[in-house]
């Protein structure tokens, strides 16, 4: 099984991306909007009311008007062009080749090893406990391609002179590591870890539970129908898990940090607090439309085309 596991996994993980790709865009896109005011947000501030204190007037930041994943889509489109929806498609090709190619990989690696070999089923509990192992190691293996993703889906959004226009994944990596160091490839690592932890074990062990309990009870075949309603189920329970914190990974990731200047985030946590102080805790869900718009098809196309490669590999 093995090697086996992990080419497998990873070409569905890559159509998978490819495919959804413009809907991770607008996702990030919309987790982005509303974020002027929260970096800038003082610890006590209290967003929603003004104060006058020792004759001070307090100064309120207007975040320009938030779309929705339609109306974002149509203006990236008009002021952009078709392609700009591709923006960092690169990038998400070597993230699904190093995140999710490690952690299909691992998860079917354990899965071999866990499954009772007299009853050839697997404890719901120890697909989770292999979901959340397989999903930490990918993450960190995939952090740098995560990373350069986010800027580069981010850029367009930047006013012309702030952009940082990299020009594929290979030039952002370069130009992170070159600009801020090499430890910036890893910034939001324990973010990125955490989503990951929640989304493999979520969605992996999702989809196989509701597999199993479909052929189990004869309610369909094991082919496409029951392979779309377990895949789609998985990723609805993926997005609602990880929604939050991928929030937050984004917002970290995607940050400028410059010399001398104090960043606008001390760390995950801070942001957390930054933004839902600003922005109040429902911020955390921003962008679980394209989230769930994005989930469903890519867990659909994954598992789908994870099925249909094994086919083709049976005999390999």
């Amino acid at each position: 099984m093995g090697v086996k596991g992990f080419v497998e996994g990873g070409i569905a993980s890559i159509v998978a991306g490819c495919s959804t790709h413009p809907l991770d865009l607008i996702k990030v896109r919309m987790q982005l909007q509303g974020e002027a005011a929260a970096a800038a947000a003082p610890a006590a501030a209290r967003p929603a009311l003004a104060f006058q204190h020792a004759g001070v007037q307090a100064v309120h930041l207007a975040p320009p008007p938030k779309m929705g994943p339609v109306a974002l889509g149509v203006s990236i489109v008009r002021n952009q062009g078709v392609a700009a929806l591709f923006s960092g498609v690169s990038a998400t090709v070597l993230r699904q080749t190093l995140y999710s190619t490690t952690r299909m990989g691992l998860y079917d690696i354990m899965k071999t090893k866990w499954t009772d070999p007299e009853t050839k089923v697997m404890p719901l509990t120890r697909k989770i406990g292999a979901g959340l192992l397989a999903g930490a190691i990918g993450a960190a293996v995939g952090n740098p391609a995560d990373v350069a993703m986010v800027r580069m889906q981010a850029d367009g959004r930047l006013p012309l002179a702030e952009r940082r226009n990299y020009k594929s994944v290979i030039d952002a990596v370069a130009q992170m590591t070159k600009q801020e160091g090499v430890t910036s490839l890893w910034r939001g690592s324990s973010m990125t870890m955490t989503r990951a932890m929640l989304v493999t074990s979520s969605q992996l062990a999702t989809y196989d539970q509701i597999k199993e309990s479909i052929l189990k009870n004869n309610i369909l075949s094991d082919g496409i129908g029951t392979h779309v309603t377990a895949s789609f189920a998985a990723g609805f329970v993926a997005a609602v898990a990880s929604n939050p914190v991928d929030v937050i990974k984004t917002r970290v990731m995607n940050m400028k940090v410059e010399a001398g200047k104090e960043p606008p985030y001390a760390g995950a946590m801070d942001c957390a607090m930054k933004t839902i102080r600003a922005e109040g805790p429902m911020a955390l869900y921003k962008g679980f439309i394209p989230t769930i718009s994005r989930q469903g098809p890519f867990t659909v196309v994954l598992f789908v085309t994870l099925e249909q490669v094994r086919k083709l590999l049976k005999d390999f």
